[in-house]
């Protein structure tokens, strides 16, 4: 007999039968109207495996939830190859939280006290061009401005202010990079000028007849 999709990924290895498995068909319905929590995974990730039993906790309790949902994804699967792709999936386990037209990266603890504090605190409605009800006067304005807007015109304002962030990366890596270079070069000084100070001194001399001298005024 033949396994379904879902139950293939229930069943796999590392996936929690608890947690909601999603995939390429059935992402959309399943976060329809939801604010997410999700866990993109590998199952031979060994930090995917060792905070498994808190997210099927943290899934557990949210099962249910009108607004919330605790979800995972197998990124290994066939089937969820566009998901994983689609949230520029480079590590695991990776967790985003959000809209799902548009997640945003969760960079706190994994611990599930960490993850339970998060999720009652973001897992409400968020404003998105799906749900107008939960934006003020003031984001329902925005969208009007941006749905007025062709797709052309959307793509590039996005790729400008995505220009824009590149940008800012380049230059925090070219300043790390002019600070690694002066730590190098300092350390370097401060090797040559403690050896030069040592030898001029002769520190270690200095050192054996003072020991000398202790050991003769203990001996008196």
């Amino acid at each position: 007999m033949k396994l379904s999709a879902t139950l293939l990924l229930l069943f796999s290895a590392g996936a929690s039968a608890a947690v909601p498995s999603l995939d390429d068909e059935n992402w959309e319905d399943m976060t329809a109207g939801k604010t997410v929590f999700v866990k993109f995974f590998a199952p031979w990730c060994g930090h995917c495996k060792s905070m498994a039993s808190d997210w099927e906790k943290l899934s557990d309790e949210w099962a249910g939830n009108a607004v919330g949902l605790v979800a995972e994804v197998d990124c290994t699967m066939d089937d969820t190859e566009d998901i994983c792709e689609e949230n520029n999936i480079e590590g695991f386990p990776t967790i985003k939280f959000g809209d799902p037209t548009a997640l945003e990266d969760y960079e706190g603890q994994r611990d599930y006290d960490a993850m339970a504090a998060f999720a009652k605190e973001n897992l409400k409605p968020v404003c998105s061009p799906k749900n107008l009800d939960a934006c003020n006067d003031e984001k329902k304005g925005i969208i009007e401005k941006y749905q007025a807007m062709t797709v052309e015109d959307l793509d590039a304002a996005i790729d400008g202010v995505e220009k824009q962030i590149e940008d800012a990366d380049n230059k925090r890596d070219e300043e790390v990079e002019k600070l690694q270079e002066t730590y190098e070069r300092l350390m370097e000084e401060h090797d040559v000028t403690t050896k030069r100070l040592k030898v001029e001194n002769n520190i270690g001399l200095m050192k054996a007849v003072k020991a000398t001298l202790a050991e003769t005024k203990d001996e008196l």
